[in-house]
């Protein structure tokens, strides 16, 4: 019986526009999905172990590098971070529950699906100038780091990947 690992995937860089001038502002959407171990393992009984042993705070750390040629345009930080509380909401049948922190406001998942797919499925938006661009028409891709600390239910973990390359045509102002 092998055991599953962790993994990056469907990495998928979108731009919004295609051709813009240098001196303006070009927006990506930026899509990855955590597979593997830890999504099966995150669910409701897990949250009330990880309660019980004073772990209540899992949290997950994505750096993305916006590249073209080697060079980064864009680095980012986002957090994903999930809080196992006590709950008295006659809604949820169980005593522990979570709640998810996705870009400083809290969401509180009916289910556990909608708990994994909040913290597992990552959806950004980076909007960066293209000011250090010079080529007509360039290619732009990101890298990206996921990782996250020891816990009860899994030990300290690093993700790496890359996504696919968008193309940008410059046009002279």
């Amino acid at each position: 019986m092998s055991e599953k690992i962790n993994s990056l995937d469907n990495i998928v860089l979108t731009k919004v526009t295609s051709k813009t001038t240098p001196n303006e502002r070009i927006s990506f959407n930026l899509s990855l999905k955590i597979n593997g171990k830890i999504r099966e393992l995150f669910n409701q009984p897990l949250w009330e172990k990880a309660y019980n042993k004073f772990d209540n705070t899992f949290r997950i750390t994505i750096n993305v590098d916006l590249k073209f040629k080697r060079k980064v345009i864009y680095s980012g930080k986002f957090i994903r971070k999930a809080v196992f509380f006590w709950t008295r909401n006659p809604k949820i049948h169980h005593r522990i529950w979570i709640f998810i922190i996705k870009d400083d406001s809290p969401f509180y998942p009916e289910s556990e699906e909608e708990a994994k797919s909040k913290l597992f499925d990552i959806e950004e938006i980076i909007d960066i100038k293209l000011s250090s661009i010079t080529d007509k028409v360039s290619t732009v891709y990101a890298n990206v780091v996921v990782s996250w600390g020891k816990h009860n239910f899994t030990d300290p973990t690093k993700l790496l990947g890359r996504s696919n390359e968008e193309e940008i045509q410059l046009v002279n102002s």
